[in-house]
């Protein structure tokens, strides 16, 4: 069976359909195949069908037609057409000629032709493992019966009567999605939406490629709605749902669309077909490994945005030959660089199901864009880490001893024991060590009032299977759970049956249960259809379990037996059958049994009794037991045995009455473990006396002992009796009761040793006599030894067995076999109709899974206990054929194949593969390579030159070979001539600088055959030297410096030739290193505290452009180096600010792309700076008085602000002393009210309102007080309700504002301080004072 992630693509573009045929009429079934000349077979009951009287086959083109002649209703039953790997099965139906008439059905739709769901007559449908069918254009509605009509499918919990199912389509096909609605019970149509993913309305989209038809049927009384996509691409492919709604009802239904790679009916080019990239499952995403249609299903929690950052890929896309990897789009960039326009066909055609969360977060993306001051290297965009392990989040800041914040979800960090802070110079780095998903957020680092974020995605690790699903046989009505193990709480999985999901959908009969790491699975009543292979997905594995559901079929595993009691007695009727829970009725002549105090019925487990007391002549009848709810019948007869009482004279000899006084032997026939009893009407007189004895035997080793008046034929019997044991005890297991006219002799449970012959013997002194009675107990038979297991396949193996050494004594009707896996302790019973033979041919097994077998004998009585087991066993089958052999290089001698591996490769692994080859027109294969290779590529080598061969492949496991791939053409074995071509990089088409001392390693591909020949040069000079390597192969050539320098610069020449073409390139290598120092660096003039330099350049460049020069000082006291200038490109400068009285040394660096000189021009001699004679005297100032009564340079003004934003009130106050500050607002002061700031920096006075309602309107007093007076300004604050500032913008400001967000209330903080910074310089000294201006709110963002 295929791997589960993968669904091949089908072989047959056409299907046969099940039909309903008259007898004696012809049925045509007709398939076509996807290419001509595909070998088709066709198969009845698993046996391949050939051209005979009965049969006709005909193939033409890709047109496959079997013909089935006289149809009868022998010819009822099952057929199946197949086709490579594809595989599909439909039925014959033979009715009778009267019946034959076709019912009159509506009309179909306009938009269903044929093959539409409409039919009544069921499609054909793949076998589990077969390949689904991408028809150009096709149908994704189930087939059934019209709805409406009798027999017509129901939902009876939505208004859906047929939903819209899962379909697949090839690019550029047509495909139709219909819904019916049950239009009987509603007065207004419904309302029907189609959506692609969770939001994306279809309405809107319908065009070219999309239209929505809808229409009623009166008939029917059923609304028929059809989603029609034509010209189908692949960016369709991807979750779809339909929604229907009326007045007081709702429903809904997901459905899914999967897009195939077009394949062409012409011929397939192996080459092609060999790069096609199809790496990954259908259905699964590029990088996560997470479901791509998981949008068509309701969110259990936070959407993970990790699932979307890929675009899906639900068809096969080819890749250049170049790539390891297909090439995969980021939809994060995709939307950073669009317009807002385009979100939407963007999210459209990526599969995207949550456009408004992504955008959320792309918006707050694009603000860290700006160029910051704070951060030079800011925050990933994303980061992902595995559950469990750690991640670091590092920024590099522009001021090293800046504070640092971190956030997550808005929320500061404090350093715990999982979360660490490091500060590293200018880098600060947060730890988070043991991740869980709780640390799955967005993250936030602060620097001031900016700050840069990302998002961390919390990968969750494989959830593995822990204990596996078991194997279950049930009953039709009984309840079934499957249960399954997983490694972790809470874990998302999916159950499958057959390979399709069961989803929440169909909760009125699978009902889904999670008990921490349990999985379970129950069907309340099981189904005939229930029946199959049920599977648990999980992200790291699955579980398969197989499903087997019988009709109840009841087994009776010991029969009522005919009873002959007497007089007085007791009878008791015991039957057991296989269910415990059977109930059932006794009946006497046919009449149903009423208990009375003498009749009693009991129910005991699987055991059921009629017990009589005292039989009376009136209790001689025919008694049946009769099961509820099963046709079967239990009977057995009840016969009275009479005592016949014979006058007779006094001193009468001795008698035994029986029914049977013949002298030969009875037989009596007892089952194992019921209760013998033996009463024996005796007379006499006087009174005789009784002997019991029964005989000791052993077969055929002795002649027997004949007994006392034995007849003379008794010595034929195969028995010989050597010995008689006196039987004479009166309690106990087996024991003797006497009376005056009777012995009894009872055994309780009877056994295997009571079995023999006994003899009654009545003497008194008148005679006696004496009747010898055979008593056989019959038994279930023993086990039978341990089966043995042959051809082991696939899914199925040979089960033989041997008879059991002991039959019971009844012959043994069959047997029954079981089986169950190996780590399993549940049993599954194979068959409920006896096996005659003795080997079985089991089938329905999973591959890998290892089994074990034990087989059951059953006779008459019952059936025995289990055989042993037999020795563990797995089914393997060979691999699949390998998959797109191509040929990828020819030489005179040798041919290059290349493959990929099998389809399917089972539980048994891969050992290897073999290549054979053969002439063409000859049928003798001959190996490549002896033994097995493991690689998907091979070099066939010492081939003859110019034969024309034909290659396979096949697969090997420890099942055996697999199927071969043959190239489609035979191959010619020689080698074509290719020009030489050099392919020289981009880069290497450059100068190539490489520093002195490192590694050069040029490599240059090239192309030509047969293989070139290569020259390198030097400035027009052969390369000579061990330092230079050239390294060639047949692709390419490498020039390789091991350890460059400067006397391997120059102009390097490769040339690649083939006869008398050839080809050449040029290279320019330039080896750098560090300059030398600069020259005759000289003290030109010394004034003050400044000193003149000058210098030469270095003499030696270090073959590259000089950058610049670092100049340092050195004080001759200590003697330590400062650096004064750094990447001065001048060859002269000026030191100032020097001190006065020292001496002082300097030295230059040179500078280039290598770094600086190893050493520096320094000075010889050291610069004194002089101490000059002058002294300073300073001026004599009058003071002054300053003082100044409060003023207001900058009054405030009224404002007219939205709620919810916080506002700034700004004014300029001027005064000598420093004035207090008073803010009021209707007189009342504002000073102990938290919800207003006040700021005074520089007379620029500042009262902050934060997110201010209606209420706080009103007039606003700022008063300022000195001892030199008093002054104040108010202003009128007016609080309105939000209002948009533009269409589409997402974004509020202030009327009359510039409406720019990137303001916040930080930059009118710096604003304020820059204008207060500005004007105090135009101020007196000793004055306070600043100037303002009147600022908008900032917008949070």
């Amino acid at each position: 069976m295929p791997e589960p992630g993968k669904k091949p693509v089908s072989a047959f573009s056409k299907k046969p359909r099940s039909m309903e045929v008259a007898a004696g009429s012809p049925a045509v079934f007709e398939a076509q195949t996807e290419r001509a000349g595909v070998k088709v077979r066709w198969q009845r009951g698993g046996n391949d069908i050939g051209a005979s009287d009965k049969y006709s086959l005909a193939a033409e083109g890709t047109r496959h037609t079997l013909t089935v002649r006289d149809v009868g209703p022998a010819d009822q039953g099952s057929y199946a057409v197949i086709a490579g790997s594809s595989k599909v099965k439909f039925d014959l139906k033979v009715i009778e000629a009267e019946k034959a008439e076709p019912m009159p059905a509506p009309a179909p739709a306009p938009a269903e032709a044929t093959g539409a769901p409409g039919e009544a007559l069921a499609p054909a449908t793949e076998l589990e493992g077969s390949s689904p069918s991408p028809e150009g254009s096709s149908s994704a509605a189930p087939s059934g019966p019209v709805p409406g009509c009798p027999g017509a499918p129901e939902d009876p919990i939505g208004l859906f009567v047929m939903r819209p199912q899962d379909g697949e389509v090839t690019v550029g096909g047509s495909i139709t999605f219909s819904a019916r609605v049950a239009g009987a019970s509603l007065l207004k149509p419904p309302v029907v939406k189609w959506f692609k993913g969770k939001w994306v309305d279809l309405s809107s989209k319908v065009g070219q490629h999309l239209q929505l038809h809808d229409s009623y049927d009166r008939a029917s009384k059923v609304y028929l709605f059809e989603l029609h996509i034509t010209d189908a691409q692949a960016t369709f492919a991807g979750g779809y749902r339909c929604e229907v709604s009326t007045k007081d009802k709702f429903d809904s239904c997901n459905f899914n669309l999967i897009v195939h790679e077009a394949i062409g009916p012409g011929e397939l080019d192996l080459r092609e077909a060999f790069l096609a990239v199809s790496p990954r499952g259908l259905g699964e995403a590029p990088s996560l490994g997470v479901p791509l249609h998981s949008d068509s299903h309701e969110d259990t929690g936070i959407l993970d945005f990790s699932s979307l950052l890929k675009k899906s890929s639900s068809f096969r896309t080819p890749r250049d030959s170049k790539l390891e990897a297909p090439a995969e789009e980021d939809v994060w960039e995709i939307l950073r660089q669009a317009p807002p326009s385009e979100y939407e066909r963007i999210a459209f055609q990526h599969g995207v199901t949550d456009l408004r969360g992504m955008l959320k977060r792309l918006k707050g993306m694009k603000r860290d864009e700006k160029k910051s001051t704070v951060f030079q290297k800011k925050l990933e965009p994303a980061y992902q880490v595995s559950k469990g392990h750690k991640i670091r989040l590092t920024v590099e800041l522009a001021d090293p001893d800046a504070e640092v914040k971190w956030l997550k979800n808005g929320q500061e960090i404090q350093m715990s024991g999982r979360y660490i802070f490091e500060s590293v110079g200018a880098k600060r780095t947060l730890t988070i060590s043991q991740c869980s998903l709780a640390d799955d957020a967005a993250y936030q680092c602060v620097v001031g009032g900016e700050k840069c974020s990302t998002e961390l995605f919390v990968k969750e690790p494989p959830v593995l299977i822990t204990r596996p699903l078991e194997d279950q046989l049930v009953m039709v009505g009984q309840r079934v759970e499957f249960d399954c193990e997983v490694s972790e709480e809470g874990a998302q999985v999916k159950w499958l049956k057959d390979g399709v999901e069961l989803t929440r959908e169909e909760t009125f009969k699978y009902r889904f249960k999670k008990d921490g790491r349990r999985h379970h699975l129950i069907i309340n009543e099981a189904t005939l259809e229930d029946a199959g292979h049920y599977a648990l997905h999980t992200s790291g594995g699955q579980a398969l379990a197989e499903l087997i559901v019988q009709e109840k079929k009841l087994e009776v595993y010991q029969s009522i037996a005919d009873l002959t009691v007497g007089a007085k007695d007791q009878a008791v009727f015991k039957c057991e059958v296989s269910d415990e829970n059977v109930r059932g009725v006794w009946l006497k002549n046919g009449k149903e049994l009423v208990p009375d105090s003498r009749i009693k019925v009991s129910h005991i487990g699987r055991v059921h009794k009629l017990t009589i007391d005292d039989v009376t002549p009136a209790d001689e009848a025919d008694y049946s037991f009769v099961p509820e709810g099963f046709a079967c019948n239990l009977s057995a007869k009840l016969r009275f045995m009479e005592v016949k009482i014979d006058f007779v004279p006094r001193q009468e000899p001795p008698k035994i009455h029986l029914d049977c006084p013949g002298r030969k032997p009875d037989t009596i026939v007892v089952v194992a473990g019921n209760k013998l009893r033996l009463d024996v009407p005796i007379s006499g007189d006087p009174a005789p006396t009784v002997i019991w004895q029964k005989a000791i035997t052993q077969g055929n080793k002795a002649p027997a002992r004949p007994a006392p008046d034995a007849p003379e034929d008794a010595g034929a019997s195969d028995e010989w009796v050597f010995d008689k044991k006196l039987l004479c005890e009166t309690e106990g297991r087996v024991r003797v009761e006497t009376t005056k006219d009777r012995s009894i002799f009872t055994v309780e449970g009877a056994e295997k040793e009571d079995e023999g012959v006994y003899t009654v013997t009545v003497k008194n002194p008148v005679g006696e006599d004496q009747v010898n009675l055979t008593v056989k107990v019959i038994d279930v038979p023993d086990a039978p030894a341990a089966p043995k297991i042959s051809n082991v396949g696939e899914d199925s193996c040979t089960v033989q067995w041997e008879p059991p050494a002991y039959d019971g004594g009844q012959p043994v009707l069959g047997y029954i076999l079981e089986r169950k896996k190996k780590k399993s302790y549940r049993w599954m019973r194979l068959n409920f109709d006896l096996l005659r033979e003795l080997s079985h041919e089991a089938r329905r097994m999973i591959e890998g899974v290892v089994y074990e077998m034990r087989v059951y004998a059953v006779n008459a009585i019952g059936m025995s206990r289990p055989s042993p087991a037999s020795q563990p066993f797995m089914p393997i089958g060979p691999p699949s054929e390998p998959t797109h052999l191509a040929v990828e290089d020819v030489s005179d001698t040798t041919v290059s194949l290349k493959w990929r591996p099998p389809e399917r490769v089972g539980a048994g692994g891969l050992d290897g593969y073999s290549v054979e080859y053969c002439q063409e027109g000859c049928s003798e294969w001959v190996a490549a390579l002896q033994g097995l290779m493991e690689r998907t590529s091979m070099v066939v080598k010492d081939l003859p030159t110019g034969a024309r061969l034909l290659f396979r492949v096949r697969a090997h496991n420890v099942a055996g070979p697999g199927g071969p791939v043959t190239t489609q053409e035979p191959v010619t074995v020689q080698e074509i001539l290719q020009r030489p071509r050099l392919q020289l990089p981009r880069h290497l088409r450059q100068t190539i600088q490489r520093k002195a001392g490192e590694p050069v390693n040029l490599l240059i591909p090239f192309q030509g055959k047969p293989r070139p020949q290569v020259t390198w040069t030097k400035e027009g000079q052969p390369l000579a030297g061990e330092e230079v390597t050239i390294r060639n192969s047949p692709t390419d050539t490498i020039l390789f410096i091991r350890a460059a320098r400067r006397a391997h610069s120059g102009t390097y020449q490769v040339t690649v030739r083939i006869e008398n073409m050839e080809d050449k390139a040029t290279l320019v290598l330039q080896i750098v290193d560090k300059p030398s120092s600069p020259q005759d660096i000289r003290v030109t003039e010394a004034w003050g505290f400044n000193v003149a330099l000058e210098w030469k350049p270095p003499q030696d460049d270090g073959n590259t452009e000089i950058w610049g020069y670092t100049v340092q000082k050195a004080d001759k006291k200590t003697m330590e180096w400062f650096t004064v200038l750094e990447h001065y490109r001048r060859t002269h400068c000026v030191v100032s600010e020097l001190i006065i009285g020292n001496g002082y040394y300097f030295r230059v660096f040179s500078h280039n792309m290598v770094g600086p000189s190893d050493r520096a021009a320094t000075t010889k001699e050291p610069v004194f700076i002089p101490r000059p004679g002058v002294t300073y005297e300073p001026p004599n100032y009058k003071a002054l008085d300053f003082s100044e009564a409060p003023r207001f340079t900058r009054p405030l003004v009224n404002r007219s602000v939205i709620a919810g934003y916080t506002t700034i009130l700004c004014c300029a106050v001027r005064g000598s002393p420093k004035p207090k500050i008073s803010w009021f607002k209707n007189g009342l002061d504002l000073g102990q009210d938290a919800r207003f700031r006040m700021f005074s920096k520089q007379g620029v006075l500042t009262l902050e309102i934060r997110k201010p309602c209606p209420f706080d309107g009103g007039v606003y007093v700022c008063r300022a007080t000195n001892l030199q007076g008093e002054a104040q300004c108010e202003c009128r604050l007016e609080v309105r309700g939000e209002e948009l500032a533009g269409p589409g913008s997402g974004r509020w400001r202030e009327k009359g504002s510039n409406g720019d967000p990137g303001l916040c209330s930080a930059v009118l903080v710096r604003a304020a301080a820059l204008a207060a910074r500005a004007l105090t310089p135009l101020c007196p000294a000793g004055y306070w004072l600043s100037g303002i201006a009147s600022f908008s709110p900032a917008v949070p963002q």
